[in-house]
Order: C-alpha cells, then sequence, then structure tokens
C-alpha cells in the first residue's frame, strides 16, 4: 500500500469521481445539456455558454512552466483556499483525525479544519526567536491523529520566513504520518527558492501557490498546488468538475505571456524596495515600537497606540489590518506595502 493510501481518508481513496462531459474540443458538443447560443455581451474566445475544461490543459501547463514543476505535479484551484479545503476534506475525518498549524498565521488553516470537523492543533511560533518554527515541540504535537501539518513561509501575518532546513526535517520525520503543505503565497517577495525542488524526495511535502499576490490576480481567484503525482490524482477525484471559470482561464492565461510576467517582476522589484523603505521610515517614528523583518509584501509594526494609528490611515483614506487578535500581537497590525504614492501618505499619516 502506497504512502497516500495509508493516510487519506478511505473513502475518498475508494471514491469514484464525478464523470464530466468528454472534453474534445474537435467535435460539436451535444453532449453536455448545453445552449447552442453565445451571450452576445460573452467576451470570451471559448464561449460562456459551455463548460470551461476541467484543469484547463494549457493553463496547467503554463502554471507548470512558471513554477517548475512536470504538469501531473499541479492542480490548479480557485485561489490557494480551494486547495487548502480539499486537503483537510481529503485526509481529515470529522470527529477524529487533526490539523497542526502555528499560530499567528492564516486563518483558512483552522476555519478549513473546523468547516470539516477535524480538530486544530496550535504549536505557536516563538515570538522571542523571530516568530521561529518550535520544531520539537511541533513533532511532539503530531500524535497519530494530525493528518495535515500547515506551514506558512513567508508567514502571514507576521511576514518572516520559516527556516528551510527546520522544515525540511519536520518533512523527513512526518514521513508516512501527514501531508506537510507549505503555503507559498509570499515567496516571490523573498531571496528564497521555493520547496518544490524537493517534491520528489518527499512525495508527501506539497506547496501551495497564488497569483493573486505578485501577479496582481487577487480577483481571478487562481492558484495551485504543487505536489506528488499521486497526490494530485486524489484531490482531482475531490475537486469540483469545473472549478475554474473560462473567463478566469483565458485571463489568467492572457497574464502568463512572457510580457505580462517581466511586467509582475518589476511590480516585485519595486513592492521590496519600497517595504525597505516604509521599514527604514516606520522605524523612525516616535509611536511605532517594532517593525519586524518581513519576507512578504507587507509589514508587521507594533505601536503604543495601534487605535490612534489605525485612525490616522483611515483619516487619509488607507486601510490597514488590524490583527491584534492574533496570539501575541497584542499591539500589532499589518501595513500592506502599496505604490508610491499610497506608501507616502500612509507614512505621512502615521507620522
Amino acid at each position: 500500500m502506497s504512502w497516500l493510501r495509508a493516510l487519506a481518508r478511505p473513502e475518498i481513496v475508494a471514491l469514484k469521481p464525478y464523470e464530466h462531459a468528454v472534453w474534445e474540443p474537435s467535435l460539436e458538443r451535444l453532449h453536455a445539456n448545453e445552449l447552442p447560443w453565445r451571450s452576445l455581451s460573452d467576451p470570451t474566445a471559448a464561449g460562456l455558454n459551455r463548460y470551461p475544461e476541467p484543469q484547463p490543459q494549457e493553463l496547467v501547463q503554463r502554471l507548470a512552466e512558471l513554477y517548475d514543476v512536470v504538469p501531473r505535479q499541479l492542480l490548479v484551484g480557485r485561489g490557494s483556499d480551494e486547495p487548502i479545503d480539499l486537503l483537510v476534506r481529503a485526509f481529515c475525518r470529522a470527529g477524529q483525525d487533526s490539523v497542526l498549524v502555528c499560530p499567528p498565521t492564516f486563518g483558512m488553516y483552522s476555519v478549513a479544519a473546523r468547516i470539516q470537523g477535524a480538530q486544530v492543533i496550535s504549536v505557536p511560533l516563538r515570538a522571542e526567536r523571530g516568530f521561529a518554527l518550535d520544531e520539537d515541540e511541533l513533532l511532539a504535537r503530531c500524535s497519530a491523529d494530525v493528518k495535515v501539518v500547515f506551514l506558512c513561509s513567508p508567514n502571514n501575518p507576521t511576514g518572516n520566513l520559516l527556516d528551510e532546513q527546520a522544515i525540511l526535517r519536520i518533512a523527513t520525520r512526518l514521513a508516512g504520518r501527514a501531508v506537510v503543505v507549505v503555503d507559498a503565497a509570499y515567496i516571490e517577495f523573498s531571496a528564497s527558492g521555493c520547496l518544490s525542488r524537493h517534491l520528489q524526495e518527499l512525495p508527501h511535502l506539497a506547496i501551495l501557490r497564488t497569483l493573486s499576490k505578485a501577479h496582481g490576480l487577487a480577483g481571478a481567484r487562481c492558484g495551485a498546488l504543487l505536489a506528488d503525482p499521486e497526490l494530485i490524482a486524489l484531490l482531482r477525484k475531490v475537486i469540483p468538475p469545473y472549478a475554474m471559470a473560462q473567463l478566469t482561464v483565458e485571463a489568467v492565461l492572457r497574464q502568463l505571456q512572457p510580457a505580462q510576467v517581466a511586467i509582475a517582476r518589476q511590480h516585485i522589484e519595486t513592492i521590496v524596495s519600497e517595504r525597505a523603505r516604509m521599514s527604514a521610515a516606520l522605524r523612525e517614528m516616535r509611536g511605532v515600537t517594532r517593525v519586524w523583518k518581513s519576507d512578504a509584501n507587507f509589514l508587521l509594526v507594533e505601536f503604543a497606540d495601534p487605535d490612534a494609528a489605525l485612525g490616522a490611515a483611515r483619516a487619509a483614506g488607507l486601510l490597514v489590518r488590524d490583527v491584534r487578535s492574533h496570539p501575541g500581537l497584542g499591539n500589532a497590525l499589518r501595513l500592506t506595502v502599496g505604490s508610491v504614492s499610497q506608501n507616502d501618505r500612509l507614512l505621512g499619516a502615521l507620522r
């Protein structure tokens, strides 16, 4: 029995997936109960009167090239949220299994677990070490019921990279026991490489990527899970057959053209430069008590009076994120790095 069959929910392993209409674009479609007429306002090439291709081949190929994996190692989903949900549903039995998270971190891991009826085990990051992983405690808390471990690097909302060697040690120790999922939504804003290069040696490692951040496509809702082909095949049983809307598919393919990818890289360089400028300016402000190092497109900043800082930003017509509800972040706000003019307005307001 493979590692995945031993770990995944047996009913998902045995699941016969929904049989969608056969995809043969060279033939005229009279097999999917679609209308033969397009809307006059339909802007797409394929036609919105037709169901989109399940796991669109061209999109999968383009994303595989972007993320340096082979197509069978990639599942396209709606942002990162859908793969998170799929992983929890595929591996966690309600009332029996658990997910492990390291707060303060992205809240969707716990939300997806609780919707599924899975328990949530928390092993907090160590703030005194720059929000580092507590590797020993994490491994100690990984009992037999823990089926999925979520690690966010760079972490949201703290912005720091988790130690790569610690992640790899954890993944090695948990081989055959749990799927270790690394959320790399912000990795483009870091000098660090993506851990997807370790997928072959660590088949129970999975990587979340998204076009929402660095590629400016948050509204398109397009992300990917990079993982062992056997894991991708399992999740293809669970994902809805027409998960990606045709409008999204065509919009994303346009944005993945070489010229557009080059523009995205220029934007990343600007964000990284502005992040450094903002960090230096904030450290000089009297009401700022700490600016945490960031490898993402935001800064975690602690204020002597967070309410006053929130009010100042709003008065300047800007929203920043109040993250004080997260454990250990009682005086902190998360500031997204915007355009040069937006950043100037925010710094002026906070001064």
